[in-house]
């Protein structure tokens, strides 16, 4: 089905987290070149914020602002799309808070109950105003950080772990009810969900269990998870590294299609125009952002 997609714009360093603004314009970060950029809908393309960092997952907020997963940033070397190691001057991955006007950039967490954040990846929020945001956790040359998942009130005032330790949780997102967070993990290509009893609070671990999330879906093969977008009808499009396809998943697991990028490495997927059936893809290995029509409309987002 990729000769559905039409390219809007290009020349993006490893493109990640679009969002659609209400002039139907998409902000989207660019990871190797620090910054956020916005695309018009004629598909030109300029920057909109020098965050810095390594900029990844991005959301609306309750205050209009836009709230950032920022990965602290990595080295890049000829010939390799993606990042093969921190950069020389990272210290620690922290969440930022994008004034949606001016792109002025101010951090808001940089650690949890006194442990440094390691490379938060994607953020969404509930119907309360609070966010749930995944760090996927440093790659290094002979080891690997943990990952996890966390929630943060946008006022900057708390944030909280929620599950933890986890290989490498990627994309993450809400089901229409709100009772389900739904999260990627990259290696190995596994869905996992969380039972949501309270805002910020998932259902306790069973016994000896690192968190209560179950597996829902995954993939055999090289297959590897990235950023994911839930449906109105509360399937999950996940974003699916090295076979460069979009998964789409119900909720009990069983795939409903399965749509060819012409990329090995789409990242992410977001959902806009009057009908929500217009699907943004970024396609990273090439740099570009594409758009089709999904065959079913992706979820509102809350505050989006």
């Amino acid at each position: 089905m990729s000769e559905d997609l039409q390219i809007l714009a290009g020349g993006f360093g490893f493109p990640e987290g679009p969002v659609v603004c209400g002039d139907g314009a998409v902000i989207l970060t660019e990871i190797r070149n620090n910054q956020l950029s916005r695309v018009a809908p004629d598909g030109k393309a300029s920057v909109f914020s020098r965050c810095g960092g390594g900029p990844n997952g991005l959301a609306f907020g309750p205050d209009g602002a836009l709230y950032l997963c920022n990965n602290g940033g990595s080295k890049y070397v000829e010939g390799y799309s993606m990042g093969v190691a921190p950069h020389p001057d990272y210290k620690f991955g922290y969440i930022q808070r994008i004034d949606a006007k001016t792109g002025e950039a101010k951090t808001l967490y940089t650690e949890v109950g006194g442990h440094k954040l390691s490379a938060p990846n994607d953020i969404v929020f509930d119907t309360q105003g609070g966010f749930y945001f995944t760090d996927l956790g440093k790659r290094l040359a002979r080891h690997r950080d943990h990952g996890g998942i966390y929630y943060a009130l946008a006022d900057g005032s708390r944030v909280t772990e929620i599950a933890y330790p986890m290989l490498s949780p990627n994309g993450c997102g809400l089901s229409p009810d709100g009772k389900t967070l739904y999260a990627a993990d990259t290696e190995g290509a596994r869905l996992w969900a969380f039972d949501i009893e309270a805002p910020g609070v998932l259902r306790k671990p069973a016994p000896h269990a690192h968190h209560s999330g179950r597996v829902i879906a995954g993939l055999p093969g090289n297959a590897r998870f990235d950023s994911l977008a839930v449906l109105a009808n509360g399937n999950i499009a996940v974003a699916t590294l090295n076979t460069g396809y979009v998964t789409e998943f119900s909720p009990g697991g069983d795939i409903v299609r399965a749509v060819k990028m012409p990329d090995s490495y789409p990242t992410n997927i977001c959902f806009g125009g009057t009908d929500l059936r217009t699907a943004y893809i970024t396609l990273s290995d090439t740099g570009r952002l594409g758009t089709m029509q999904w065959a079913t409309p992706g979820l509102k987002l809350n505050f989006g």
